[in-house]
C-alpha cells in the first residue's frame, strides 16, 4: 500500500501561481508512476501531469506550458508548479501514484480555487 499527502493548495487570482506538494510512503519502492490529476463536480477526474520513474513527463494540452511536474526519487515526492493559473484550472487536485504492477493510489485531494 502507498499513503499519499498533499499540500499546498488554496486561492489564488488568474495570472498567479501555487505549487502543490505531495509525499508518499509506504511500498513506495513499488512505484512507477507519480503525478496530479484533477477533478470539478459533474466530470470524470483527468490528467494533468505525471512523472514515470523513467523521468518522462506527460502533460494534460490545457496545461502545458503552464504547469511543470517534479519528482524527487530520494525523498519520494512530486510536486507540481502551477504558473498563469486560471479559473479554468479550479478542481480538485489529487496526487496520484501507479505500483509497478498497475495499481493505482490517490492522496485525498486539495483544492485550488483561480478567481477571476
Amino acid at each position: 500500500q502507498v499513503k499519499l499527502v498533499e499540500s499546498g493548495g488554496g486561492l489564488v487570482q488568474t495570472g498567479g501561481s501555487l505549487r502543490l506538494s505531495c509525499a508518499a510512503s509506504g511500498t513506495v519502492s513499488s512505484i512507477n508512476a507519480m503525478g496530479w490529476y484533477r477533478q470539478v463536480p459533474d466530470k470524470e477526474r483527468e490528467l494533468v501531469a505525471v512523472l514515470s520513474s523513467g523521468g518522462s513527463a506527460n502533460y494534460a494540452d490545457s496545461v502545458k506550458g503552464r504547469f511543470t511536474v517534479y519528482g524527487d526519487n530520494a525523498e519520494n515526492t512530486v510536486d507540481l508548479q502551477m504558473n498563469s493559473l486560471k479559473p479554468e484550472d479550479t478542481a480538485v487536485y489529487y496526487c496520484y501514484s501507479r505500483l509497478n504492477w498497475g495499481s493505482p493510489y490517490w492522496g485525498q485531494g486539495t483544492l485550488v480555487a483561480v478567481s477571476a
